[in-house]
């Protein structure tokens, strides 16, 4: 198991920010997957799709600030 594995894993039991930012993130994912698999997108669904990206982002990049905090603090 590779280092960043260990402390994502680590992370979702103890952390419980971490644990509701993965929860976003799925449920972004989840959201955006059903909105891709459709074969056109009405202009609500076009401006909700951007939407959702960005904000799946941010919260990616949050998840990686407190592993990165987390792999800090282990050494």
């Amino acid at each position: 198991m590779s280092q960043s594995v260990a402390v994502r894993e680590k992370l979702l039991e103890i952390n419980e920010e971490y644990r509701r930012l993965n929860e976003q993130h799925r449920e972004f994912e989840s959201r955006l997957t059903n909105l891709t698999s459709k074969p056109t997108l009405s202009d609500d669904e076009q401006i909700e799709e951007i939407t959702l990206k960005k904000k799946k982002l941010q919260v990616k990049d949050r998840m990686e600030a407190i592993a990165r905090d987390a792999r800090a603090g282990a050494s």
